[in-house]
C-alpha cells in the first residue's frame, strides 16, 4: 500500500483543505506514513503570508529532498501558487499543483471536494465555505495566490454541518479567505441567508465565524446573530490592521476609523457581551511614530477584546514591498508594544465577564481541570468540574486571573 505524508503551513483554511486531502488520500487507498522520510508521496500545503512562512516551507522541502529523495514531492497552496516560477527554478524535483487540480492529478477525480467528515486532532470542527479574494490590500500576497472567488453550495454546507454535529462536534467554525463574500453558486444566497438556514437546523451546536472583513458585516448577518444567540457565537474577529486613516488608505483598506468604530458600536448594541478581536500590523513602511501612536490610542479607545499582532513583512510583488522599509528593530519595538496592549485588553475583557453566566465549550483537560472557551472567545478554566465534562456547559464566571477567567459549572 502506498503511503503519504501531508504537512500543513499557515491558516485555518489550509488546515481544513488538508483535512479534506487527508480523507481523499484514505479513500484512494493510501496509508499515512510515520514520517516524511518513509512516505511514497509528500504533499506540502504551503503558506506565503510572511517571509518566515516562506522560509519554513523551503526548509521542509530541503529536508525531504535530502532525506527522502525517492518520494514524489508535491507543493500546493499559496507559496507554490504565488511564486510558481521561482519555486520551479529552485526546486525542479518538486511538482507544483494548484488546489483545484489536485483531484484529477492525484486521485483521478474531477476535483477534491473541500468537504470534511471530521477533524484529526481537533475538538472543534472547521468548514471551508469560501475561497479567494480580490481586495488587493497593498501589503497582502493572498489575492495573487488565490485570485478566484468560489463558494461552497448552500446545501453542501448544511449537510456538512449536520454530519459534523452528528459526530459530536459542538462548535463549528465557518472559515474561508473572505467569508463575507460567500455567495451560493446555485441559489445566490449570501452569508446572511446561509445563517438563516443554519439557525433552522436541529441539534445542539454553535457556529462561530472566522475572520470577517468589516465591509461585509451586513445588517442581515447581525440580525441572525441577535435572533439566534444559542446558535451563533457572540464573537467577531474583525481585521483592523491600523487605527490611523492615513495608513489605512496607504494599505488600500476599504474603510476608515470612523466606519470601523461605527460598526463596533452597532455590534455591541445588537449583540450582548460580544467579544471583538482584531488583526493589527506593526511597522507598515509608511507608518510614522505618530501614526503608530494613533493606532494604539484608537485600539484602546474602542476597547477591543484582544489583538492578533503581525510584524510587517514585505511580500515581493505587492505594492508595499517597493517602499522603503522601516528598520527591523523599530518594527519589533512596535509589535512588542502592541502585544503588551493585547495583554491589557484581554485582562480587561476577562474582568468584564466576572459575575456573568457563560456557555463554555470544553476543549481540553489540563491538570485534571477542564479548559474551554466561551461563545465570545474568552478562555476559561472550570473549577470543581468532573473529568468527564465535555462539549457545551453553562458556567458561572467567579473571577478573572489576568487574561483567564475561572468559572464553575452551573
Amino acid at each position: 500500500m502506498a503511503t503519504f505524508f501531508l504537512k500543513t503551513f499557515g491558516c485555518r483554511v489550509n488546515q481544513v483543505e488538508s483535512q479534506a486531502l487527508w480523507e481523499a488520500f484514505l479513500r484512494a487507498g493510501f496509508a499515512p506514513a510515520d514520517s516524511f522520510e518513509t512516505a511514497d508521496v509528500c504533499l506540502l500545503n504551503t503558506c506565503t503570508v510572511t517571509h518566515q512562512a516562506d522560509k519554513d516551507v523551503e526548509k521542509q522541502i530541503r529536508q525531504i529532498l535530502r532525506r527522502n529523495p525517492r518520494a514524489r514531492l508535491i507543493l500546493t497552496g499559496c507559496y507554490a501558487a504565488a511564486h510558481e516560477k521561482l519555486v520551479r527554478e529552485k526546486f525542479p524535483q518538486a511538482e507544483v499543483i494548484g488546489k483545484y487540480d489536485l483531484g484529477k492529478t492525484l486521485f483521478h477525480v474531477p476535483d477534491v471536494c473541500w468537504t470534511v467528515s471530521g477533524h484529526e486532532g481537533h475538538s472543534r470542527a472547521f468548514i471551508k465555505i469560501q475561497d479567494g479574494c480580490d481586495c488587493f490590500c497593498s501589503y497582502c500576497i493572498v489575492p495573487y495566490a488565490r485570485p478566484v472567488k468560489r463558494s461552497k453550495p448552500l446545501a453542501d454546507v448544511l449537510s456538512e454541518i449536520q454530519t459534523l454535529e452528528q459526530k459530536g462536534f459542538a462548535e463549528i467554525v465557518l472559515t474561508g479567505i473572505n467569508i463575507g463574500n460567500y455567495l451560493c453558486p446555485q441559489t445566490g444566497a449570501d452569508l446572511a441567508a446561509l445563517c438563516e438556514r443554519i439557525a433552522a437546523l436541529p441539534g445542539k451546536f454553535r457556529v462561530r465565524f472566522s475572520s470577517i472583513e468589516l465591509q461585509t458585516v451586513t445588517d442581515g448577518i447581525m440580525d441572525q446573530m441577535a435572533r439566534h444567540p444559542e446558535r451563533f457565537c457572540n464573537y467577531f474577529h474583525l481585521p483592523l490592521q491600523a487605527g490611523c486613516d492615513k495608513i489605512l488608505k496607504d494599505m488600500n483598506r476599504h474603510y476608515d476609523t470612523s466606519a470601523y468604530r461605527a460598526r463596533v458600536e452597532e455590534l455591541r448594541r445588537r449583540v450582548p457581551q460580544i467579544g471583538i478581536f482584531a488583526d493589527v500590523i506593526a511597522g507598515y513602511p509608511t507608518e510614522t511614530e505618530a501614526d503608530f501612536e494613533a493606532t494604539s490610542a484608537f485600539i484602546r479607545d474602542i476597547r477591543l477584546a484582544g489583538l492578533h499582532v503581525f510584524s510587517y513583512s514585505p511580500r515581493p510583488g505587492t505594492p508595499a514591498a517597493a517602499f522603503k522599509q522601516l528598520p527591523h528593530e523599530e518594527i519589533k519595538r512596535r509589535a512588542d508594544a502592541l502585544r503588551a496592549l493585547d495583554k491589557e485588553l484581554r485582562a480587561a475583557f476577562a474582568a468584564s465577564l466576572v459575575g456573568t453566566e457563560q456557555e463554555v465549550f470544553i476543549e481540553e483537560h489540563k491538570a485534571g481541570r477542564p479548559h474551554g472557551i466561551t461563545s465570545n472567545f474568552q478562555q476559561v478554566v472550570l473549577e470543581g468540574a468532573p473529568s468527564s465534562a465535555r462539549g457545551l456547559v453553562r458556567a458561572f464566571i467567579a473571577r478573572a486571573e489576568g487574561p483567564l477567567c475561572v468559572g464553575k459549572i452551573q
